[in-house]
């Protein structure tokens, strides 16, 4: 019955307590949630709990918040509290959280059939990886996981045009770096 549901739906349905339709948030969620925490920490216990804990919140509190994309609201919410875990531990120390360089595109996110295809992606992944965090961010919301502007706009709270903008620069930098590895 719920799968049916859209997600705004279901953030609604949660708000006014009914925890069916956070569990099914979750459910759709997971595993975009973990991807995208992968490339934030390589702490898979530490990912994982941050996943269940914003879930637990919501679950105690419900949502409290109307949100254009439950997707994006969700990746923000993962990336804050993986930054403030790390505050916390004092893993590392943040002063500008947008000049750190958490975000790598590793070689398994292409697995091609061919040794020639591998070598390819491997000469794409070296020229990404040159990229600056910021950049290499937007191409992997965007590009990898198929965000629309708006959503890429709420989870690296950036405006619209700035996104795009961003998107712009990183494509042109990518393949100025390509050229290198080519």
């Amino acid at each position: 019955m719920l799968t049916s549901t859209t997600d705004i739906e279901l953030w609604t349905a949660a708000a006014q307590g009914n925890q069916q339709a956070l569990g099914e948030l979750f459910n759709r969620y997971y595993n975009l949630l973990v991807q995208y925490g992968t490339k934030i920490t390589s702490d898979t216990a530490l990912l994982e709990d941050n996943i269940q804990e914003l879930f637990a919140e919501l679950w105690q509190k419900g949502p409290n918040q109307s949100v254009i994309s439950v997707k994006a609201y969700l990746l923000q919410s993962l990336k804050f509290k993986l930054y403030k875990a790390f505050r916390d531990r004092k893993k590392m120390s943040i002063v500008d959280e947008s000049s750190i360089d958490l975000f790598e595109v590793s070689h398994e996110n292409f697995i091609v059939a061919d040794e020639e295809d591998r070598e390819k992606m491997k000469k794409l992944v070296e020229a990404i990886n040159q990229l600056p965090a910021r950049q290499k961010e937007v191409i992997y919301l965007k590009i990898y996981k198929g965000l629309s502007y708006e959503e890429v706009s709420e989870v690296m709270e950036i405006n619209y045009q700035v996104v795009r903008n961003l998107l712009c620069q990183a494509l042109k930098s990518f393949r100025k770096l390509l050229m290198l590895f080519v």
